[in-house]
């Protein structure tokens, strides 16, 4: 069978054109990724994840969202249910230390609930990022809290969550958007900070978690570390703190190729994202002329990248089994007695 690249898709709209179908079986991407313009109603959802995976002829194949609760939830009422923040999940940890571990397993594990019925086992979270005072508000709630104890604590039990629920997390953004002082979707954030202070706080969450299967870079330059590229496309970076420092030897996919943090053509973004050391070009928009641009510089999964998304492949499966009612009755019961 031939190999798939290198790539996570997205798709224009609730219903695969001919045009994506046409590409997805020519090139084979390893997964897809679906944003609210995909959300329609449930048996939609189930069938678009089952027409993206027949394209490629894999029934596990990835189906990504971003569903993290608070301003970050792609799937929304009356579809599922309006989820806190991981800020507000974050000042019942203050609160309440175990209180809080809990709601963020328990959020976690509703959301695999949500999602595997529809067909989605991935779901992009934790967020991991510690915010410093100043900086641009792309992460400011997404965030559990503004120090690396509450954020690594939580992110690990956000993860848990999703795992005993047979959905695999992605933690972001690998490694640190906290600093940012510039939204990425926009411009291209640089952090001064030395690297002694990057270990101390932003480096620290992806350390605790650097045994998870997959995470996602950040579009953001470390003058520190490589003043010239960002986290994204630098070898440096990957190679000397990601795999190196943090110690991270999961699948590292990109953020999204057409976010203007990374300059140049998107033919020019994918290929600085290939040859800087990702396992996995990413590209959200589904805008066919792009998505031609991007699968042009994708290779086939080979070496380190194969084995890490076969490590990703194995560990799918059914949820632990637990009580859905039960569970979502704890976790509402735990908010409103904070």
């Amino acid at each position: 069978m031939t190999e798939s690249k290198a790539l996570i898709l997205g798709a224009g709209g609730p219903v695969l054109s001919a045009d994506e179908i046409a590409l997805y079986r020519n090139e084979r991407p390893w997964g897809f990724i679906l944003f609210a313009r995909n959300i329609q109603e449930p048996s939609q959802i189930a069938d678009l994840a089952a027409a993206m995976r027949d394209t490629v002829g894999r029934p596990d194949a990835p189906v990504l969202i971003d569903q993290e609760g608070g301003r970050v939830q792609r799937i929304r009422p009356p579809l599922v249910e309006k989820y806190p923040s991981a800020a507000a999940l974050g000042a019942l940890y203050r609160q309440d230390r175990e209180m809080g571990l809990r709601a963020a397993w328990l959020m976690s594990r509703l959301h695999a609930f949500d999602l595997l019925k529809l067909g989605i086992n991935v779901d992009c979270l934790p967020v991991l990022d510690v915010p410093v005072e100043g900086a641009s508000n792309v992460i400011g709630d997404r965030a559990y809290g503004f120090d690396p104890v509450t954020v690594s604590d939580m992110g690990k039990a956000a993860a848990d969550g999703l795992t005993a629920g047979g959905v695999l997390p992605v933690m972001k953004h690998i490694p640190g958007h906290g600093r940012g002082m510039a939204d990425s979707h926009h411009d291209l954030p640089v952090v001064t900070a030395s690297r002694a202070e990057l270990e101390a706080h932003d480096f620290l969450p992806f350390r605790a978690l650097k045994d998870e299967l997959m995470a996602m870079s950040a579009h953001i330059v470390f003058t520190a570390i490589d003043p010239d590229q960002p986290a994204t496309t630098s070898p440096r970076v990957i190679e000397e703190i990601i795999r190196g420092y943090i110690g991270f030897d999961g699948l590292l996919m990109s953020d999204d190729t057409s976010m203007n943090a990374l300059k140049g053509t998107i033919g020019e973004r994918a290929r600085r994202i290939a040859g800087g050391g990702c396992d996995i070009i990413l590209h959200c928009n589904g805008v066919m002329e792009e998505m031609k641009a991007v699968v042009e510089e994708a290779r086939p999964l080979q070496a380190e990248a194969l084995r890490r998304a076969r490590q990703v492949e194995a560990a799918f499966g059914p949820g632990d089994g637990s009580n859905e009612t039960a569970l979502r009755q704890e976790f509402w019961g735990l908010l409103s007695s904070s």
